[in-house]
C-alpha cells in the first residue's frame, strides 16, 4: 500500500490548522442529558473523516444494532463504561478500549451504567453526520416512510 495522491501542491506549506480548546461548548446537547462535540466534520476535513466526542449521561442508552454501507466507524473510550456491541457480543468497555467497525459491520453502543461516559467516534470517509445526530431524536414521532427515508439518507440500516 502506498500514500494517496497529493492534495496539496504548494511548496512552502500554509497556515490552515484548526485548534479547538478543551473548554469549547458542545455543538449538540441531547435530550438524555449528554452532549456531542464536533471535533472535526466532513466539511473541515474536506471529506477525509469526521471525529466527534460523545459525552453520555448515566443510563442514557444508545442506538440499537445497525450498520453502514459507506462509512466505517471507530470508537475509543475516554472515560466511564461504554457498552459496545461488536456484531457478536456486548462488552463493557472502559478508558483506552477501542473498536473498529468496517462498512457493513454490525454494531451498537450505549451507556447502561450509573455514571457518565465519554468516547471518541471517528468515521471515514467523512460524511455529513451532524444532521443525523441533530435530528435523529425527532424521528420517533414521524411516519414510518419519513423515518426510513431519513435513515437511508444517513447510511444507517437497523437490524432490530
Amino acid at each position: 500500500m502506498s500514500y494517496p495522491e497529493a492534495t496539496y501542491a504548494g511548496g512552502e506549506g500554509e497556515i490552515s490548522a484548526r485548534y479547538r480548546p478543551a473548554g469549547t461548548a458542545p455543538d449538540l446537547r441531547t435530550r438524555t442529558g449528554g452532549s456531542t462535540h464536533y471535533l472535526a466534520t466532513t466539511e473541515t476535513t474536506h471529506g477525509e473523516f469526521g471525529l466527534y466526542r460523545i459525552d453520555m449521561a448515566p443510563r442514557a442508552g444508545g442506538p440499537a444494532t445497525h450498520f453502514h454501507r459507506t462509512i466505517s466507524e471507530s470508537f475509543f473510550v475516554l472515560d466511564g463504561t461504554v457498552r459496545i456491541y461488536d456484531g457478536d457480543r456486548w462488552a463493557d468497555t472502559t478508558a483506552g478500549d477501542f473498536l473498529y467497525v468496517p462498512q457493513g459491520g454490525l454494531h451498537a453502543f450505549r451507556n447502561d451504567s450509573d455514571e457518565p461516559a465519554s468516547m471518541l467516534l471517528l468515521f471515514t470517509p467523512g460524511a455529513p453526520r451532524e444532521e443525523y445526530f441533530e435530528k435523529v431524536s425527532q424521528m420517533a414521532d414521524r411516519p414510518e416512510e419519513e423515518r426510513a427515508e431519513f435513515f437511508v439518507k444517513h447510511d444507517t440500516y437497523w437490524t432490530d
